[in-house]
């Protein structure tokens, strides 16, 4: 997959500690600029940051169906090359992550097929990993 425009995405965090050793272990993020109140993270090649909410926000989580599955919303994360995918699916599950959706395939055989899962990070945002088998199909109905 080439990437052209790496994203820029900023999300809340109640611990700037456990959140960066959090993405550090289960994603292998290399640490850019930092503060006090915030941390630029290379996820995958995008600038991901963390930033510092000192007090939890207390809010209901959304979901919406999905193949039977209650997907979180709001939720980010990257499109990965299919092996790339299956590593990271693989390394989660030897870390013992909670999954919100345990990594499974989408569409098996069909348009769009594609491998996802759905985790939480400390502070309770919710990531999406997935890749296509076909990445031509990324925007496939």
């Amino acid at each position: 997959m080439n990437m052209k425009n790496p994203f820029h995405v900023a999300v809340p965090v109640y611990d700037l500690k456990s959140a960066k050793e959090f993405y550090l272990n289960c994603f292998k993020c290399e640490v850019g600029r930092s503060s006090d109140e915030w941390i630029d993270l290379n996820l995958y090649g995008h600038q991901f940051v963390l930033h510092l909410r000192p007090t939890p926000k207390s809010e209901d989580q959304i979901t919406n169906e999905v193949d039977g599955k209650s997907v979180p919303v709001p939720h980010y994360g990257v499109v990965l090359e299919w092996d790339q995918w299956q590593e990271l699916a693989t390394h989660l599950k030897s870390l013992t992550i909670e999954f919100v959706i345990e990594p499974y395939i989408r569409f098996e055989g069909e348009v769009g097929e594609q491998a996802t899962m759905f985790l939480y990070d400390p502070s309770g945002n919710a990531l999406e990993f997935k890749a296509f088998k076909d990445p031509s199909q990324l925007f496939a109905s």
